[in-house]
């Protein structure tokens, strides 16, 4: 395969993954906000500003906007097109790369993603937005990254374009869960006293329904919000598809497949870092992650999945720049 085709694919699963993960936390942040009335400014920017901080562009943020509420965050992560990472510029960066490689990706999948962008940029939107709400408005996204993401499944062969869209997408969905871990790290509590109160619930709940973990987490734990449990439940979880462990699992097969090495042992650097990963998740619990520190423990997990990320661009999709001299003098020497 083409490294430029393996780039395209890779960052196509990863812009679509981005956008939906985009729509559910901002959906949840703003259901948060109707459990609590009366929040001055101060408290708005408490709320608003570990969201901001989750996504890496707080410095792009307030070089747009002089300060953090409902009204410039949901602006900044979905309509922005000044911001690369909002809604609307993933969606646009990922239809690009699927344009760029339209033979490789089935025809449904191609409409359907266009049909998203289309949808983003159509007065509909703005309609919808504006006399339905905004959540009937996510959710017309998530419904669009739910029908990709099946038509991922249904449509593409078992290849390496497959395993390169499933790397993709399982980086940035593993990436996105340690940030959503890492707000309720950062929301401050109006006072000790309501660590384990209804404030400190809520924003559990909220934690567990950005994630889609809700109904699955209860399905284990019963009715206990218990917040070690649902940090081992989001991290540790070998079988919900949005843990840590269970994306960096699926990395760690994506890349075996491209390569052909079996498991248990390595041929390239990135297998090798997915794997020391994959071990540190499987032989830890929850008690590793706060004697070790739950921000810097996330703050670590995120860097290993950069580090994982660049390794497989420099093995799979780097392409050295050409030098035309050198081949020019190489073209001369062969004529000779």
């Amino acid at each position: 395969m083409l490294s430029r085709v393996a780039d395209s694919l890779y960052w196509l699963a990863r812009y679509t993954e981005r956008a939906d993960n985009l729509a559910r936390l901002v959906e949840v942040n703003l259901q948060l906000l109707l459990d609590f009335k009366d929040l001055d400014n101060d408290k708005l920017k408490e709320h608003w500003d570990p969201v901001i901080r989750s996504t890496g562009d707080e410095e792009r943020f307030y070089e747009l906007y002089d300060e953090a509420n409902s009204q410039t965050v949901t602006d900044f992560l979905t309509f922005n097109s000044e911001n690369p990472n909002s809604v609307i510029g993933c969606i646009s960066a990922a239809r690009e790369n699927a344009r760029m490689i339209r033979d490789q990706i089935s025809s449904e999948l191609w409409e359907t993603l266009n049909n998203l962008y289309l949808f983003l940029k159509s007065n509909d939107a703005k309609h919808i937005w504006e006399h339905s709400g905004a959540y009937e408005f996510y959710d017309h996204i998530k419904d669009h990254s739910l029908r990709f993401q099946g038509l991922v499944a249904a449509t593409l062969p078992r290849d390496e374009c497959y395993d390169f869209m499933q790397f993709g997408r399982f980086i940035e969905r593993a990436d996105k869960t340690t940030r959503m871990l890492d707000i309720k790290y950062h929301i401050l509590l109006p006072s000790p006293n309501d660590v384990g109160g209804a404030v400190d619930t809520a924003q559990w709940v909220a934690l567990l329904r950005a994630a889609s973990a809700y109904d699955a987490y209860h399905a284990q734990y019963l009715a206990s919000i218990d917040p070690a449990n649902i940090a081992e439940f989001l991290i540790f979880s070998d079988t919900f598809p949005r843990s840590i462990r269970y994306c960096v699992t699926q990395i760690n097969a994506r890349l075996h497949n491209i390569s052909g090495c079996p498991w248990g042992s390595y041929s390239n650097e990135p297998e090798k870092l997915c794997g020391k990963l994959m071990s540190d998740l499987i032989y830890s619990n929850v008690q590793d992650v706060i004697s070790f520190g739950m921000h810097e423990w996330l703050d670590q997990c995120q860097q290993r999945l950069n580090e994982i990320s660049q390794a497989t661009y420099q093995t799979y999709m780097f392409q050295k720049p050409i030098d035309l001299a050198e081949e020019i003098q190489q073209q001369q020497q062969q004529q000779q």
